[in-house]
């Protein structure tokens, strides 16, 4: 489970009218989870208004509602609002753009207006396309957070320039903003919106608070129906709805509620072998250190796991429990081949533990001291899977952040597995709150990018840059840079670094390899490849790093052959001046 007890209160209601239409092209829906969804998700509340001139517009705005409630919450955990949202609305606009291909009449597509906020943590994201409005109601302050996607043809008539299934190309407004309680957030259709002016709603939603200090789930309904019964009466044409979200708690706890809730399970004490945890027989201690224990252990039915148990050390160090509960929370959620597998218990732990699938076989930096200098097909079939690992985490929006050889696995079948989780920034997790002063800087300084040692917002290529120190050190036999990323503790340090060739330090490293590393080792993130599959590529791919070698200019390659070459042409460009 998560390590978070804090809970997001929301008080919602909401209506939809068809009005003076036959029918109602609009749609609404709220989604308020419960337990994890409401942590790792947050909630959802969605208003789309069909667009009348196409046919299929009451359909694309049914569908856009129903199927972005369910499937943003079939996301992955580890997912950031934005990129869940994002995805999931641009496979709607595509599958509601595809329906409305389908017609010969264009005017008869599948178009609506989509708008939406995600309330997770002490945040709310804004999604927005089309002219359907979202207000923010603040301290008796109203504002507008949407904009408008029309333009006006007449007085009297607009037109959408944005929409749901418009295009295949989606362009979506999308905003973070900070959340108070009592903040009011109200979602309306252009039939409702466009009979009042901001003055009348601002005026509406005063009244409404002064007269109910303490709000209900039916008190906003109350206020929706209110609010479109003056619309119709205003004289609306159009179909009508509104939705009012107000909220009452947000998950913010004082340092004491978080320790009490991540100290509900004990430590176990430190095991030696022969002795049992929850039927677990300790039968080796596989490694032992200040933060962690690591032990082989074996169950009733003989079945071998790793066992890994925090240290006592860190008793009283709530930052360091919730880091130890996360680990084994991210391995669920991994799922790759080169990926160690944390294993899921079936039955409730009397402390504090996870347990692992149990790898025979040794280390990178064990395989290191036995193979100095190691052929380059050996290393490049190795740093295949290593990159198939790293993958694994980063579609997951999961960075690992300390790859380094000691948490690199071999197993005897030459399978490769990445093991360790205690240094993962997890993108979804870091939306949520949390009282506790998490560390940033986490990895080995000797493998680790310096956007990450800075405490920079990093992205998949600071462990690209870590697999990069990896890979040259495989196949020089030493670190890069002479060893002195260690070092390093500013910019300018970082700065007055020098690659060394690693073509120089083993000739059989091919000179297009050693060109893939000195780009991966860049300190600039922006200056390195885009991922790791395009490392893999460029280190494994010959001709497309060897052809770059032959644009270094002749000026550098041979100075001296420059001069001579620019000093005949002068001299002839000279005399032919003379001639004429």
């Amino acid at each position: 489970m998560l390590p978070f007890a804090a809970t997001l209160q929301l008080v919602v209601g909401q209506a939809s009218e068809k009005g003076r239409k036959l029918q109602n092209e609009d749609a609404i829906g709220i989604r308020i989870p419960s337990g994890i969804p409401l942590m790792s998700k947050g909630v959802v509340s969605v208003i789309s208004d069909g667009v009348s001139t196409a046919e299929g517009g009451a359909h694309a705005s049914a569908i856009s509602v129903s199927n972005f409630l369910a499937d943003y919450y079939s996301t992955p955990e580890t997912w950031s609002v934005q990129t869940s949202s994002t995805k999931v609305l641009t496979a709607l606009n595509r599958w509601l753009y595809g329906l409305g291909q389908d017609y010969r009449d264009a005017r008869r597509g599948f178009v609506c207006t989509f708008s939406a906020l995600v309330f997770k943590s002490c945040s709310v994201h804004m999604l927005h396309v089309g002219d359907s409005r979202i207000y923010r109601f603040r301290q008796s302050e109203l504002l507008q957070l949407s904009h408008d996607h029309s333009a006006n043809i007449s007085s009297s008539n607009q037109y959408l320039t944005r929409a749901l299934g418009m295009d295949v190309k989606l362009d979506v407004d999308y905003k973070i903003l900070s959340v108070e309680v009592g903040d009011l957030y109200l979602m309306t259709t252009d039939g409702v919106h466009d009979q009042f002016t901001e003055f009348e709603i601002h005026q509406e939603l005063s009244e409404f608070c002064q007269s109910y200090p303490q709000l209900t789930d039916d008190l906003c309904e109350q206020f929706c129906q209110s609010l479109i019964r003056k619309a119709f009466d205003s004289g609306s044409r159009d179909n009508l709805s509104a939705q009012l979200l107000s909220v009452s708690q947000l998950p913010k706890q004082a340092i004491d509620d978080v320790y009490h809730c991540l100290s509900r399970q004990p430590f176990p004490p430190p095991l030696s072998e022969g002795m049992k945890l929850d039927g677990y027989q300790v039968t080796h201690i596989i490694h032992q250190s200040q933060r962690s224990q690591v032990y082989r252990v074996v169950n009733e039915h003989g079945q071998v796991f790793c066992m890994k148990t925090p240290s006592v050390n860190y008793l009283d160090d709530a930052a360091y429990i919730e880091r130890f509960m996360l680990e084994s929370w991210t391995g669920q959620r991994i799922n790759s081949a080169h990926v160690v597998k944390v294993v899921e218990q079936q039955k409730t732990k009397s402390a504090l533990y996870y347990l692992t699938e149990f790898l025979s076989g040794i280390s990178l930096a064990e395989w290191l001291t036995q193979h100095k200098k190691a052929p380059v097909e050996d290393v490049l079939l190795l740093l295949k899977q290593i990159e198939l690992g790293i993958r694994a985490f980063h579609r997951r929006e999961t960075l690992h952040q300390d790859l380094k050889p000691d948490n690199i696995f071999i197993t005897r079948e030459g399978v490769v597995k990445i093991i360790d989780f205690g240094s993962c920034y997890i993108k979804g997790i870091a939306e949520i709150s949390s009282p506790l002063a998490r560390d940033r800087i986490l990895g080995t300084a000797d493998y680790t990018a310096p956007e990450v040692m800075f405490g920079y917002q990093a992205d998949g290529r600071a462990d690209l840059f870590s697999l990069a120190v990896i890979a040259f050190e495989m196949l020089a036999g030493e670190l890069p840079f002479k060893g002195k990323l260690e070092r390093c503790r500013n910019r300018q340090d970082y700065l007055r670094l020098e690659y060394v060739s690693v073509h120089k330090l083993n000739p059989m490293v091919p000179e297009w390899i050693d060109l893939a590393l000195k780009k991966a080792l860049n300190i600039e993130p922006n200056l390195r490849q885009a991922d790791t599959c395009e490392l893999i590529h460029q280190l494994t791919t010959a001709s497309l790093n060897r052809n770059a070698k032959h644009f270094v200019p002749l000026i550098n390659r041979n100075p001296v052959r420059f001069w001579q070459i620019t000093s005949i042409v002068l001299f002839l460009a000279l005399m032919a001046s003379l001639l004429i």
